[in-house]
């Protein structure tokens, strides 16, 4: 049984627009963002995302995967972006 001073609570957490999952894990204290990734089984519910090479986060700040979690981080797992955010921009610029 694991001493409860090496474990903490985190949640990852992945949408698409019609739906959005989240998943709650005890980790080993030391876990990185990678780890949680891999150990939620999201990719059971999203296989349409590359979950190796998609874009993570903590608390909506894109973080390296090898970042390690504290204690009730939240891990977003990214989608990809169907367009550039500033050409999208540029294009309704021009149209006014």
């Amino acid at each position: 049984m694991e001493n409860a001073e090496t474990l903490i609570d985190v949640s990852v957490t992945c949408a698409l627009p019609d739906r959005q999952t989240v998943r709650y894990l005890e980790l080993q204290r030391g876990a990185t963002a990678a780890i949680a990734v891999r150990c939620s089984g999201l990719q059971v519910d999203f296989p349409e995302i590359d979950l190796d090479s998609a874009a993570i986060g903590i608390f909506g700040k894109i973080v390296d995967r090898d970042t390690v979690l504290e204690q009730g981080d939240r891990v977003e797992i990214y989608r990809p972006l169907r367009a550039d955010p500033k050409e999208s921009r540029r294009k309704r610029s021009a149209g006014r």
